[in-house]
């Protein structure tokens, strides 16, 4: 499922217009984005939880040549499944 059609199954469960419905999905990403930039984490009860970890910096190979490369500590998004939307799935 990609945006445009989570927007469409959003719209027609929520008996709203795509627009609106595309308006509230942006603003729940901005929302997540920037407490996620913060440093802090949003946790939905029976869904998940979005948080963010570093990663540290480390050794890589270059496939094509096998000479190393050093790869960059970085932050980065994660989402945790909550314990309902794992046993859905």
């Amino acid at each position: 499922m990609n945006k445009s059609e989570l927007i469409a199954k959003i719209a027609e469960d929520s008996e709203i217009t795509k627009t609106q419905a595309n308006s509230a999905l942006d603003s729940f990403i901005s929302a997540v984005t920037k407490t996620l930039k913060g440093g802090g984490k949003v946790t939905l009860v029976g869904f998940g939880t979005f948080s963010v970890t570093k990663r540290a910096a480390r050794n890589g190979r270059n496939p094509q040549t096998g000479a190393v490369i050093k790869i960059k500590a970085k932050k980065i998004a994660k989402f945790k499944a909550g314990k309902d939307l794992s046993e859905k799935i």
